[in-house]
């Protein structure tokens, strides 16, 4: 899953695709390298992000969406979004998939949005929102905790007839760094919901916090980590450098045949 934030404020990429010109670039780059899925997004979900209104959101993404599926038709897109109605807007462009940081908990509406949609729903664990989430990181039992959430969330969604389920942990959302690491040790246990499980790692802060360097130096520790949530049975990695997450996944395939 390629990662498209047509944002002024994202951690690593932010202003850099606000012209149609400038999304045609990147958008044609990344399905060329090999992305199957490209993430559109219009709200920064960074640590401390500002606030956008759901008109501005909206505006920003469907700008985005129908000028990707005029010049390249055949794209699937997910809507990166906690809204309800902003994904709906996105589904009714072309978006086939709705990637909600939030799981339901910033929109009261959006599970029911979900099952009347009928498109696949990316489910996120997180705490609070953007602006607080920092501060939420007290857990009695890290994976144990999650766990519960999805399997809560899991059930809900289920009982509204939503049957394309992927779960995403959550790294960076209400996360310390050093729990980060414990979800990446752990990301097996999350196979127990016979789901597809999705995994955010790319350039975040536990890989160049770690290594004490800067998100745009953060490649080389990125890749490392996705080929480990690649054994780890990880099923859709959502990045920014495509064509290095190609050949991580090539690798780790091809490892993987040779011990069956």
């Amino acid at each position: 899953m390629g990662i498209l934030n047509v944002t002024p404020d994202s951690f690593y990429d932010g202003g850099r695709y606000t012209s149609d010109a400038e999304i045609l670039r990147q958008v044609e780059k990344m399905l060329t390298e090999g992305a199957d899925i490209i993430d559109v997004g219009g709200y920064s979900s960074r640590p401390g992000a500002a606030e956008v209104s759901v008109e501005d959101e909206t505006a920003r993404v469907l700008n985005a969406i129908q000028t990707i599926l005029k010049h390249f038709p055949l794209t699937v897109i997910s809507i990166d979004t906690f809204r309800s109605k902003v994904a709906e807007a996105a589904v009714g462009a072309g978006a086939v998939i709705i990637n909600d940081i939030s799981a339901g908990d910033l929109d009261p509406e959006m599970f029911k949005m979900a099952a009347r949609l009928k498109v696949p729903y990316i489910l996120m664990h997180m705490r609070g929102n953007p602006q607080t989430m920092t501060g939420l990181t007290h857990y009695e039992n890290l994976v144990s905790d999650i766990l519960e959430y999805f399997h809560k969330k899991i059930a809900e969604l289920s009982g509204l007839g939503v049957k394309d389920i992927i779960i995403d942990p959550g790294f960076g959302f209400a996360k310390t760094r050093e729990q980060n690491f414990v979800l990446l040790n752990r990301l097996e246990d999350f196979r127990i919901f016979n789901k597809p499980v999705m995994a955010g790692l790319s350039r975040k802060s536990m890989v160049w916090k770690t290594l004490d360097i800067k998100p745009e130096e953060a490649l080389n520790g990125t890749s490392a980590l996705h080929a480990i949530a690649l054994m780890k049975g990880v099923d859709i990695l959502r990045v920014h450098d495509i064509k290095a997450c190609v050949e991580v996944v090539a690798l780790t395939n091809a490892l993987k045949r040779s011990t069956t």
